[in-house]
């Protein structure tokens, strides 16, 4: 019997023919990366795409002043828009992909990528499903930037990074990555945050101290 464990994982490709099933088997290959690895960068052109069976992916991206910001995140369970993207218009990558915690995924080669998205409508249909659910995020990405308030945005990211915890290791510059603006205006609401009792810092961290508030914050859009 086959070894169709990791397909599982993935809503929709559970569901594939039983023969399409074999030849993803047949022709991925499963791969470890430990965190803090680019695993693709700006002008580089993939040669796979990755499902995601374990870990996080970080999709960043530089502008041309030099300031960045994150895009998604890829999770367990999860393939990366962006490769999709590039795979599907044979383009290099505009951005980056850095594993934020040590990684198992699985690799589906180009070529047997391109014959599934030719010949198998239950692949195809599971590729750009996946695909327009992240278009969607990113135009929420792209709004919040655009129109959000720093300090609601911020307070909702504080709470969703908090994920084990109420302290995060973390500095004002990658929470300026994380929300695509600049260290002086995190760090200007982050003061305010802890005047108002909110958080408490110290070097390198940030202690959440009232999460209820934090969120009141958050959801005030």
């Amino acid at each position: 019997m086959m070894d169709t464990h990791w397909i599982d994982q993935f809503r929709g490709l559970s569901t594939l023919p039983e023969n399409v099933k074999r030849y993803l088997v047949d022709e991925s290959r499963v791969m470890k990366v430990p965190s803090g690895t680019v695993v693709f960068g700006p002008g580089s052109v993939p040669d796979s795409l990755l499902f995601l069976i374990a870990g996080r992916v970080r999709v960043q991206q530089t502008s041309e002043s030099g300031r960045d910001i994150v895009l998604y995140r890829v999770e367990a369970g999860e393939s990366c828009v962006l490769t999709t993207a590039c795979l599907l218009a044979h383009e290099p990558y505009s951005a980056e992909g850095v594993t934020e915690t040590d990684t198992i995924a699985v690799a589906i080669p180009r070529g047997a990528f391109d014959r599934l998205m030719a010949s198998s409508r239950e692949f195809r249909e599971f590729v750009l499903t996946a695909y327009a659910r992240r278009i969607t995020d990113l135009f929420r990405v792209i709004d919040d930037v655009a129109f959000g308030r720093i300090d609601v945005r911020l307070a909702g990211r504080l709470l969703s990074l908090a994920t084990e915890g109420d302290e995060l290791a973390t500095t004002h510059q990658q929470l300026a990555t994380e929300l695509g603006t600049a260290r002086e205006v995190v760090s200007r609401v982050l003061h305010d945050f802890q005047k108002r009792g909110f958080v408490a810092q110290s070097r390198g961290r940030i202690t959440l101290l009232d999460r209820s508030r934090i969120q009141r914050v958050a959801d005030s859009a």
